[in-house]
């Protein structure tokens, strides 16, 4: 089939939008839902926050079985949250457990903090948790 007359005119440079359409899909990295994106790795439910070469959005809190910083504990408890961790042309959601190293396509990435301490007799809601998390 020949091209001929006005539609050739116009056949480079809806090529060339559909091209860079393509590329555009992940041009800086990771896309993400949920608001801006926090750049210092800390961030509350369903904040997402840029991790290294990763987005980390927190979606929920699984288990948060920490001694209280007002108490003593034979055992030092634990914090599971679920979390969807986006990068370049991927995106998955896993369990991340404080202190443990997740290995993505795009690194290693660990959850290394929460706050606010747990404190005996207080229950801390849910809005108020801010989760770290550092590459590794």
């Amino acid at each position: 089939m020949k091209i001929v007359g006005p539609m050739k005119a116009l056949l480079f440079p809806l090529t060339a939008i559909l091209a860079v359409a393509g590329c555009a899909s992940y041009p800086n990295g990771p896309i993400v839902d949920g608001g801006p994106i926090r750049n210092d790795g800390f961030a509350a439910i369903g904040q997402p926050t840029k991790v290294g070469a990763v987005v980390v959005t927190p979606k929920a809190l699984v288990e948060d079985s920490r001694c209280p910083m007002n108490a003593r504990c034979v055992w030092a408890g634990q914090v599971i949250i679920t979390a969807r961790i986006d990068g370049a042309g991927w995106r998955e959601t896993t369990r991340l457990k404080l202190g443990e190293a997740y290995q993505t396509r795009s690194g290693a990435i660990a959850l290394t903090s929460v706050r606010p301490e747990k404190m005996a007799g207080a229950q801390t809601p849910l809005p108020a948790y801010l989760f770290g998390f550092e590459p590794r």
